[in-house]
């Protein structure tokens, strides 16, 4: 009885788990069949990945719209000019092409639609234009001289973005502090003017409290030269006020919030921003209402809503968690956190929405410059010397120094006294100074360059850049210095020339000094040194004196030359005989 028992049970427990891993097949096969995938920021696609890509989507399009389109140019001339021009030239002419190809580098855009259309049309005429607008930025990648950085390539993503900008009334546009234009994209307001012209774009300045005041009235009076809308806003000084704590970084001064003459310069508060933001969106809708009234057309409405965009780790979340008072949306230093536009409702009258943080194409940036901007992932980071390097170059020597309390390697005699300090110095100083090791001895640099681009997005490395055609404080007198310098010393010249041209002995000192870092000297050189200075060594071997007596003596009866022995033969006087 008891064994039949434990058969039944166990079958039961088998047929329950087959029909478990039944259901499971068939709920793939479902999402598989309705193409449902999860949402992904998708920036880096690999050549194959595309191609594939672009086939499958032309296959599934063909039945549906028999559009001629036309293939796309393949460049089969190997033979490339760039090589035989200088590299200053060759920057000139991008900037050039750049300036012209300017207006090709959009957003995509929202195919037309009614209500009235199926949802499948609508699909694939959204995928239509998406494909299109692909193959125009893989003409542009075409151009030699064009460098196109990483940018969104997932549609779903794109969407959420064509949802919110059809919602908002008012689009803000959160944007780094410490360097505004490149978060900014001009092709997106454009766009919003295109859906609806009475629609406004806000740059939200976020993070202002890292920028010192007079860089703040330098931002502000380059924002009024352009016509832009911009407010300066700091999403963590916000959450800390209203959760009544301190910030501790020690880089957030608290001159940077002082008050001064001109309003716009000022860092606002949450209720500040919340009337602003409130007050530009009601106007919108104001004027949408009364031109509606104007043409007869019934559908008006009241609330106004603010939609947040921009970059991926901006702050857009940051900033509607402050503004909502409570924590609504994730909050993660990772980009890409926020994977759908959310609605928050903060009062009868105004209504927020969060998109998802989306890269947008650009030109001459480098996609270690954009690891270093906090627009792609620092885990995923594959050459850390390259975006150390980039924030070596941005940040002065002796700021680095007295941040970590180290000291850099000066340059070399020859070698510009100016110059950023090098990737590999600033690692290997860190992690001399920490005690970073890998597991195979050597400094782990990795480790050292993830810890040192948190602290340069996070703030504790101070940095900022200044308008177009204005120079920092700092700047302005550094190159006032190098001027008088210049002067002082310009019958010098050719002296100093001279000096910097390096030696001989100055690249071997530089190839031993590089052997010693990096563990790469000469074993016997060590051995023979420790044979010089050997204690039992000092003394010196009795020798044997030679035998020469053969050698005659310089006298009177000799010259002191060798003695010939001759050794004569004995004549053959035939056979022995035997007596």
């Amino acid at each position: 009885m008891g064994k039949s028992e434990k058969t039944t049970l166990g079958r039961s427990l088998v047929k329950h788990h087959n029909h478990m891993i039944q259901e499971s097949k068939d709920k793939g096969k479902y999402y598989k069949n309705l193409q449902k995938k999860v949402l992904e920021s998708v920036t880096e696609v690999s050549d194959i990945d595309a191609i594939i890509e672009q086939a499958e989507e032309a296959e599934r399009l063909f039945t549906i719209n028999h559009s001629n389109t036309t293939p796309l140019p393949i460049n089969l001339d190997t033979s490339s000019s760039s090589s035989t021009i200088a590299a200053e030239e060759w920057r000139e002419q991008q900037k050039i092409e750049e300036a012209l190809h300017a207006s090709s580098l959009q957003v995509p855009r929202r195919p037309p639609w009614t209500p009235e259309m199926s949802v499948e049309e609508l699909d694939a005429n959204e995928k239509q234009a998406f494909l299109n607008w692909r193959r125009m930025l893989v003409r542009l990648e075409e151009n030699e001289k064009l460098v196109l950085t990483p940018f969104e390539k997932n549609l779903d993503i794109w969407r959420q973005l064509w949802r919110v900008l059809e919602r908002s009334d008012l689009i803000v546009m959160v944007v780094d502090a410490r360097d505004p234009l490149f978060y900014r994209c001009p092709d997106l307001e454009a766009y919003a003017r295109e859906i609806d012209e009475h629609k406004k774009v806000m740059l939200l300045v976020n993070k202002a409290d890292l920028l010192p005041p007079y860089v703040r009235e330098k931002w502000a009076e380059y924002f009024r030269l352009n016509n832009i809308l911009f407010v300066f806003w700091s999403a963590m000084a916000a959450t800390a006020v209203l959760e009544g704590k301190v910030l501790k970084e020690q880089w957030r001064q608290p001159e940077n919030f002082e008050k001064t003459e001109d309003p716009e310069v000022v860092i606002c508060g949450r209720d500040e921003l919340l009337s602003r933001l409130q007050f530009e969106a009601q106007e919108i809708v104001r004027a949408r209402n009364s031109r509606a009234a104007s043409s007869s057309v019934e559908s008006q409405r009241e609330n106004a809503v603010v939609g947040f965009v921009g970059y991926p780790n901006v702050g857009k979340s940051s900033t509607i968690n402050a503004l909502v008072g409570q924590k609504r949306t994730g909050v993660t230093s990772t980009p890409g956190k926020t994977k759908h536009f959310q609605t928050l409702i903060i009062s009868d009258e105004l209504m927020l929405c969060d998109c998802p943080g989306l890269v947008f194409p650009s030109f001459s940036s480098s996609r270690y410059e954009m690891i270093t901007c906090g627009v792609l992932p620092i885990d995923r980071m594959t050459e850390h010397r390259e975006a150390i390097q980039v924030v070596a170059d941005k940040v002065p020597r002796h700021v680095i120094e007295s941040v970590y309390n180290i000291s850099l390697p000066k340059p070399k005699t020859y070698e510009r006294q100016s110059r950023p300090p090098f990737a590999a110095e600033v690692l290997r100083a860190y992690c001399a100074s920490r005690g970073y090791v890998a597991s195979s001895g050597l400094p782990d640099e990795t480790k050292a360059a993830r810890q040192i681009l948190k602290d340069y997005l996070g703030g504790k490395l101070p940095h900022f850049a200044m308008p177009p055609g204005m120079l920092s404080e700092e700047k302005v007198e550094d190159a006032s210095a190098d001027s008088e310098e210049g002067e002082d010393e310009g019958s010098d010249a050719d002296e100093e020339e001279g000096e910097q041209v390096p030696g001989i002995d100055d690249v071997l000192d530089d190839l031993s000094s590089f052997d010693l870092a990096n563990g790469l000297a000469s074993s016997k050189k060590v051995a023979v040194k420790k044979k010089e200075t050997a204690s039992h060594k000092q003394h010196k071997k009795p020798q044997r004196k030679k035998d020469r007596n053969w050698r005659v003596k310089n006298t009177e009866e000799g010259d002191g030359m060798p003695l010939v022995r001759v050794f004569q033969k004995p004549a053959n006087t035939g056979p022995l005989t035997m007596r």
